[in-house]
């Protein structure tokens, strides 16, 4: 799936040019589908008009990018293809409780140097007759992302919920590097299966109990948004763009959280 959007920007404004990508992974218990959404803002800011981009990476593999024009000419591309394609076999079922790998990273694909942070949320899902809505007596923390390099990536307390995990890589990410990865594996809790509710009716003179399964058609979701800032004035970019304060280190242009 391939996705092109032009923004005009006069040049020579002084401007803050914000990357996102957000992908959207839906999947039930048979099987994984995926699909790719995108959004960008522009925040003002004291830099001048540079190269930006992102790219999330996914298992060695770029699997979805938005860089900002080539010339400076204020229109930005992106493109991007589905999340965990490969996660599982032809046929093959969603096995509850198996750690299937997840590695993700963010690659500056841009032409100046960046900070970068992810967005990460989970939640589950009830979809009926093609009207989704977000299941909230269902548990995010069966949906188990498991986190990597937590001393390269740090964890956003004051952002954090069951559902959401904000982290921010604490290097400067140079033009074509790629960060360490932020995750190692997906796994659907093998606990769901416990999660059941009972009924117990009168039938025929008799006394049925029926035993629904909590998680029984529902569909879970992991949304990754990845974002980057220029490092010029990273601080009030930083706060302008993402509202989080952030020290940076003017030496070694390290970036920790106040």
């Amino acid at each position: 799936m391939n996705k092109k959007k032009r923004a005009s920007l006069p040049l020579g404004t002084l401007l803050l040019f914000i990357a996102s990508i957000a992908l959207l992974l839906t999947s039930t218990f048979g099987s994984a589908q995926a699909a790719l959404t995108y959004f960008s803002e522009v925040y003002n800011t004291q830099v001048d008009l540079y190269n930006i981009g992102v790219t999330l990476m996914e298992n060695g593999e770029p699997v979805a990018f938005r860089d900002y024009g080539n010339e400076a000419d204020g229109n930005w591309e992106e493109q991007g293809t589905v999340l965990l394609a490969n996660m599982l076999a032809e046929d093959e079922r969603l096995q509850l409780g198996r750690a299937y790998p997840e590695v993700l990273a963010v690659k500056n694909s841009g032409s100046i140097d960046e900070f970068v942070r992810v967005n990460i949320r989970k939640y589950w899902v009830t979809v009926k007759d093609g009207v989704e809505e977000k299941n909230r007596d269902l548990s995010p923390d069966l949906i188990k992302l498991e986190l990597d390099n937590e001393d390269m990536w740090i964890e956003d307390p004051a952002a954090a919920t069951a559902e959401r995990t904000v982290l921010y890589y604490n290097e400067v990410l140079g033009v074509d590097e790629t960060t360490v990865p932020f995750s190692k594996s997906l796994t659907i809790d093998g606990k769901v299966a416990k999660f059941v509710t009972k009924k117990t009716m009168k039938e025929n003179g008799r006394t049925i109990t029926r035993t629904t399964y909590d998680y029984n058609g529902v569909e879970f979701r992991l949304d990754v948004e990845a974002n980057a800032v220029q490092t010029h004035n990273a601080e009030d970019a930083i706060i302008s763009a993402w509202g989080r304060q952030v020290d940076v280190d003017k030496n070694d242009q390290a970036l920790r959280l106040r």
